[in-house]
């Protein structure tokens, strides 16, 4: 990834392990898109206080050129799993890659696009 990639923690403690998964996911997203300018991750645990039912939110942020900001937003409940917060964290950049798919295909013109049905008869 060109530019470094701004991790925020809002409501929990920052982890080395999840990091160090943002980042390699990150770095995963370059594969897609050649040309991020930006890459913003948010982790969130906005009831914290609870000792059940802890809610997870994942928030990334990048801009590609010329002006596309895409946005993938994951949340999940601890139901007890694992490790909710590494699968929601999964789970966004999933989100993201097939955003960036979309945006890159549509920039190669590789989306097909629909002919304009108020064309001169």
């Amino acid at each position: 990834m060109q530019l470094p990639v701004n991790i925020t923690y809002r409501g929990l403690k920052k982890s080395l392990g999840i990091e160090q998964m943002v980042l390699e996911k990150a770095t995963r997203l370059d594969k897609f898109c050649d040309h991020i300018s930006r890459c913003d991750v948010a982790i969130e645990q906005p009831n914290h206080a609870h000792k059940k039912g802890n809610q997870y939110r994942v928030r990334i942020d990048v801009t590609v050129p010329p002006g596309h900001e895409l946005v993938a937003e994951e949340k999940q409940i601890d139901n007890g799993t694992h490790d909710p917060l590494a699968k929601v964290v999964h789970d966004a950049f999933k989100t993201m890659e097939r955003e960036l798919r979309r945006v890159v295909d549509k920039q190669r013109r590789n989306v097909k696009t629909h002919a304009d049905s108020r064309s001169p008869k």
